[in-house]
């Protein structure tokens, strides 16, 4: 099938940034798209040939959407997979498949996925409501502390809490939830794996996660991960193996906790370009969005390996301010070599809202931190 600069549509579920940053590749190689989201302000629409203002979640939203294009992507889970299924069955091309979106969609699903693959994971307890962990911690099957997961529609730190004492349960939704095994780790890594329709496989390398520690969101990945060789290559051979039994065609990033004795335990899994690859873009040969193109085209995979040391720092919306965005002192991060900013292009700002990231790049590792630091402490993400 001829891509470029030709009839071929791909289509694009979900309208964010990491929609808008794949964007950048198909417009590089002149690959026609169309992209659905329910925002008509979303950060996708002014760079795709055709969109469609629609909910993800709608069965006929989504089959309508999907029926004339020739290869379906998502870059967000949360999606109607029926529609999806019915879509494959008529022949359409659906990246990542559709068996492979329902057992990740559901958290219970893909923690049960991993125990029954022998990939080592946290305990959990399965629970179809909420209201039921209360009698579950008075009977004496969970104890205190764990973390609660929402099944369903988490999403950049939502839908997740630290359970300490029984009225923590007091504001959590009544809906289906795991509740997890606190872990005592050392260091939050992510292995991006590329997966080709024919079967050609890569992994990035290992990278490492901090944590914001109220939002439970990603505040730095850095790349590569400081962590012995020997742990690293452990990461990778895991994400493989979640790989290879989760049959994901695309990307998938892989999410682990290294334990105090040097464990993995896999966390949770995302089967789309993630918020730890974004660094790739001005560190790797082949930047995740890229990469992730080709895989779903069946085309070559790109070279994985860094050219540079990379940090990402997340831009988020600063507390106390909601509103027209202002980005405080953009310029003098600018300024600095080795720092490259990427706006989301959301024109509103909210506490935690992801409104951009800035790369950081540099020969050195250290160094690339401490810059890392100080551009997190220069630019502030307000609004008017």
């Amino acid at each position: 099938m001829q891509f470029f600069s030709s009839d071929f549509k791909l289509g694009i579920l979900g309208g964010g940034q990491l929609g808008k940053m794949m964007l950048y590749e198909t417009r590089k190689w002149d690959i026609q798209t169309k992209v659905m989201d329910a925002s008509e302000d979303a950060p996708c629409k002014i760079a795709c040939n055709e969109f469609v203002q629609g909910n993800l979640m709608d069965f006929d939203a989504v089959y309508s959407f999907g029926k004339d294009v020739n290869v379906l992507t998502v870059e967000i889970e949360n999606v109607n997979v029926d529609a999806l299924e019915k879509l494959e069955h008529e022949g359409v091309e659906v990246y990542p498949p559709t068996k492979t979106l329902r057992t990740i969609q559901n958290k219970a699903v893909q923690k049960l996925f991993y125990t029954d693959h022998n990939i080592p994971t946290a305990s959990f307890t399965r629970f179809a409501y909420t209201s039921e962990i209360e009698d579950s911690i008075s009977n004496g099957g969970l104890s205190l502390p764990f973390i609660w997961k929402s099944a369903q529609f988490g999403y950049d730190g939502q839908g997740v809490k630290v359970v300490r004492k029984i009225e923590d349960l007091n504001d959590l939704p009544n809906v289906e939830c795991i509740a997890e095994k606190m872990i005592d780790f050392k260091n939050e890594l992510a292995v991006v794996v590329a997966r080709n329709t024919k079967g050609e496989v890569k992994t990035y390398p290992v990278v490492e996660m901090e944590f914001h520690p109220e939002a439970n969101q990603v505040e730095y990945v850095i790349c590569p991960a400081r962590i012995d060789d020997t742990v690293a290559k452990k990461a990778q051979a895991i994400a493989l193996k979640v790989s290879e039994h989760i049959k994901h065609v695309g990307l998938l990033a892989v999410e682990m906790f290294q334990t105090k004795d040097d464990q993995i335990l896999v966390n949770e899994s995302a089967p789309r370009p993630h918020n730890s690859g974004h660094y790739s873009i001005e560190a790797s040969y082949t930047n995740q969005f890229e990469q992730d193109i080709r895989a779903i085209l069946g085309l070559p995979l790109g070279k994985t390996d860094s050219k540079v040391a990379g940090i990402m720092v997340n831009l988020v919306g600063a507390e106390g301010y909601t509103g027209d965005v202002v980005y405080e002192n953009i310029e003098k991060i600018l300024g600095i070599d080795g720092v490259t900013p990427h706006i989301y292009g959301k024109k509103q700002t909210r506490p935690f809202r992801k409104m951009g990231h800035v790369t950081i790049v540099d020969e050195n590792m250290t160094r690339a931190r401490e810059l890392a630091q100080q551009v997190k402490e220069t630019i502030k993400v307000i609004s008017k």
